[in-house]
């Protein structure tokens, strides 16, 4: 598995409000992507990125920080086998995407994801 990016995942109760301070403010204008429950802005050339999350659609916990990663099947065997919390299975979701969630050491709540084939 390697991480092919990283974003931070904002819990906000109103995404409108938080979508206007985020674009407005610190000009993360772009949207590369909106479900509703999570939109991803980004500056214009992509290098700064955050999702607003109102609460996750399909795990009963919200997710901290996504990390998207070339090898999703195999981050999930290896978390397994470290004996890690998996707090949402490994799930295709109907997004596109294939996930699961894993609560580090911390206690944060990582969205370890990979694209579906």
């Amino acid at each position: 598995m390697r991480p092919t990016g990283i974003v931070v995942n904002i819990s906000v109760p109103d995404s409108e409000e938080a979508r206007d301070f985020y674009t407005d403010f610190l000009g993360l204008g772009e949207v590369l992507m909106d479900h509703g429950w999570v939109a991803r802005l980004a500056t214009p050339d992509g290098r700064a990125q955050v999702q607003l999350v109102t609460r996750d659609a399909s795990s009963a916990e919200d997710s901290h920080i996504s990390v998207e990663v070339d090898g999703v099947e195999e981050a999930y065997a290896d978390a397994q086998r470290r004996g890690l919390e998996i707090v949402h299975p490994l799930t295709t979701e109907e997004w596109g995407v294939r996930r699961f969630f894993v609560r580090a050491p911390d206690g944060t709540i990582v969205n370890v994801v990979g694209h579906a084939d």
